[in-house]
């Protein structure tokens, strides 16, 4: 395989739309080479790309190009305890994890390709409670430092918050404080649309080096409040 990466192509959306109008085994099953080809392999082709750019943005940060196992999601949905059950994910996901992180809830930088929606992401999803705990409490300790972080994001124009909040101020926490909006949420991260055209150049690696580094303030902050180096 051709480890230079040449950019996603028309076929790879026409083929996440189709998927999601036949998101059936019968259809994937007939259709595998066209997974293969058009999404399979640009995905493994980006994060070898990635592999020594990445390492200038930090050195605990993988990119690991594998089938499976690796920066590349699979794209076989876990239906066990989810009430949507269609079998395929409709969407490219790439996560470039830090090195100790063992699933998709630790630090990282995120890329999703799908037909109508296209984005970077920056920093934690889903975090346990206990991790959860130690960013808002690291928040509390180093108000000024986080308030710069994320007003230097937001001056980007092209960054915001995204993920899920408590309805409540968390438990402990002065329900009063400057940041609470900040303490309330449940997932720490950072999100940029990204445009197909974008998506198709052979750039595209430098492009997303830009965006990690233009984020990693902010996933150096929560690194370091789980005491994860960055």
């Amino acid at each position: 395989m051709n480890n230079g990466f040449n950019g996603f192509t028309t076929e790879t959306f026409k083929f996440l739309k189709d998927l999601k109008a036949n998101n059936n085994r019968d259809w994937f099953i007939e259709n595998r080479t066209r997974y293969e080809l058009n999404v399979l392999e640009p995905s493994l082709q980006l994060i070898e790309s990635m592999q020594n750019p990445l390492k200038k943005v930090s050195p605990f940060f993988l990119a690991i190009a594998k089938r499976s196992g690796g920066s590349l999601m699979r794209i076989y949905r876990d239906t066990r305890f989810s009430k949507e059950k269609t079998p395929y994910k409709t969407n490219i996901g790439i996560h470039f994890r830090h090195e100790l992180g063992k699933d998709v809830h630790a630090p990282g930088f995120y890329l999703h390709i799908e037909d109508g929606d296209c984005f970077f992401g920056a920093g934690i999803w889903h975090p346990d409670n206990s991790s959860l705990r130690k960013m808002r409490d690291q928040i509390v300790e180093q108000d000024s430092r986080w308030m710069r972080l994320s007003r230097s994001i937001r001056l980007h124009g092209m960054f915001e918050f995204a993920g899920d909040s408590l309805k409540r101020p968390p438990r402990d926490f002065d329900a009063s404080h400057p940041l609470i909006d900040d303490l309330k949420r449940k997932d720490f991260i950072i999100v940029a649309k990204i445009a197909k055209n974008e998506l198709r150049q052979q750039k595209l690696p430098d492009q997303i080096v830009r965006l990690m580094k233009q984020t990693s303030g902010i996933v150096e902050f929560l690194c370091e409040s789980l005491s994860l180096p960055f």
